[in-house]
């Protein structure tokens, strides 16, 4: 019988294996739609009638149920034998499609995109590059292409952009006092779901958002805006078509896709247009000064490197890029979230 301490290290070692069956637990139940039915559900369903329900077998059906319950997904009460299920607060809230704080489309992302670059990490590691040539057949340099390999899979991943910013978007343009810059343009802004929280946050301000035509074109289909007047949509790529006029630049999550030479010469754009006064706001999960945490942020920036050109920097890291674009009065604030 092993020792204390053996027993806590191989249950570590175990718990780390096996967190790749975890979140695919997370992503089959929110592909076959399990949280959804239960929602809609008037009571509590045996995992018979969720079966019926979603057209799956009833033993799988109840292995994956009752997994959901023993990851806190799922509640269940057990009467005369039977055992009948319903979400937690936590599904209600973030795995229901139908909720407004729903992160199911991210979740659906990383099942169908993310997770099949990251069986090539050990690839990406020895090679230095991203991985949608092994997991898609994408060249690795086109990351345009890769990341929106079709229609379908821009749309997927702007819905997940968007449930971030549903969650977190708030938080983040809250951060400072945004009230000092009624112009605002959000460069690679996707679907303006962040221009929304912002607009809606500083009455005063209008914001334009500047993406690839692609972009765009889908934002406008799929996202139409009840802000028409003050969140605007122009076409263009930001390394090379002239920048809209405003007093403040956002970058949300752009920087990290980049290598340090594409961030600098994206920067130095920015701060060629910016009017004195002006100002730019960068978002990104930042890593602890000495690059080891936090695990989540460490996480993504191993996920920059399996999807594409970048990775995840320390607040320091990311004023050394702003002070050679020649930026100045550099402040750091972290928000509640990733």
């Amino acid at each position: 019988m092993g020792s204390p301490g053996e027993q806590a290290a191989l249950s570590l070692l175990d718990q780390s294996s096996c967190g790749f069956m975890v979140s695919q637990v997370l992503f089959a139940a929110c592909e076959l739609g399990v949280f959804d039915v239960l929602a809609e559900a008037p009571e509590p369903l045996g995992s018979d009638a969720v079966a019926a329900h979603l057209g799956t077998s009833s033993r799988g059906t109840e292995l994956l149920l009752d997994t959901c319950v023993s990851l806190k997904l799922l509640q269940v009460e057990t009467r005369g034998g039977k055992a009948s299920y319903e979400n937690t607060e936590l599904s209600s809230t973030y795995l229901v499609r139908s909720s407004p704080r729903s992160q199911q489309n991210m979740l659906l992302y990383l099942a169908r995109t993310t997770y099949r670059c990251w069986t090539h990490l050990a690839q990406a590691v020895r090679e230095g590059r991203n991985q949608y040539q092994e997991a898609f057949g994408v060249p690795s340099d086109e990351l345009f292409s890769a990341i929106y390999r079709s229609e379908g899979e821009r749309l997927q991943f702007m819905r997940a952009l968007r449930d971030i910013w549903s969650v977190q978007g708030r938080s983040v343009m809250a951060a400072f006092d945004l009230s000092l810059f009624p112009r605002i343009c959000d460069l690679g802004g996707c679907s303006g779901a962040l221009a929304k929280e912002c607009v809606s946050l500083y009455p005063g301000c209008q914001v334009t958002v500047f993406d690839i035509p692609e972009v765009v074109q889908m934002a406008r289909k799929h996202f139409p805006s009840s802000e028409e007047g003050r969140i605007g949509f122009r076409e263009g790529d930001f390394f090379r078509d002239p920048l809209p006029d405003a007093d403040l630049y956002i970058l949300a999550r752009v920087l990290h896709d980049w290598a340090d030479e594409k961030c600098s010469q994206l920067l130095a754009r920015v701060h060629q247009v910016c009017r004195p006064g002006g100002g730019i706001l960068v978002i990104e999960s930042l890593l602890d000064a000495d690059g080891r945490g936090p695990l989540t942020t460490q996480l993504y920036s191993l996920n920059m490197l399996v999807q594409t050109e970048g990775q995840e920097r320390t607040p320091a890291q990311y004023r050394a890029l702003l002070e050679a674009a020649g930026f100045r009065d550099f402040h750091c604030r972290r928000t509640w979230g990733i």
